[in-house]
């Protein structure tokens, strides 16, 4: 699995999107200044987000984006999989877009490649963006103490 800029860049806007759940909808240029994401590509990312169920938006000043349910209820894997994809590393190990391969009855690899999509499935389907957030408080508090 190698992650795009696109996922990085939902991942990075739906944590700040989680850091301020509680709060006002963000502007779309107040995510992409906190996060460092180029505006009209963190549109892109956002209406893709919006489309997919994980956001709403709001028109007006005091609009903006927000959640669409609670960051703990909002895994990593899910938002990687509407930005990139499957997770496998290669189509033929793949549970969402398998594709059969030549070699698939008899490679020994497949089964390394199957170990590696499931670890990584695993590590990011238990992470959701309310424990990313709230490391990401802990971390800014850790900071401002020094």
């Amino acid at each position: 699995m190698r992650l795009s800029t696109k996922g990085e860049y939902a991942s990075r806007a739906m944590l700040e999107l989680a850091r301020h759940y509680e709060g006002k909808p963000l502007h779309i240029r107040d995510i992409s200044r906190a996060q460092g994401i180029p505006q009209r590509f963190l549109e892109q990312i956002l209406l893709q987000l919006k489309r997919a169920g994980y956001l709403r938006s709001r028109k007006g000043p005091n609009g903006g984006y927000c959640l669409s349910k609670p960051p703990a209820e909002i895994n990593v894997a899910e938002v990687i999989r509407v930005m990139d994809g499957p997770l496998a590393p290669i189509d033929c190990v793949s549970v969402t877009a398998h594709e059969a391969c030549p070699h698939e009855a008899t490679c020994t690899l497949k089964w390394l490649w199957k170990d590696v999509r499931d670890a990584v499935a695993e590590i990011m389907e238990r992470t959701t963006f309310a424990e990313l957030a709230s490391k990401a408080r802990a971390a800014k508090l850790g900071r401002s103490r020094r």
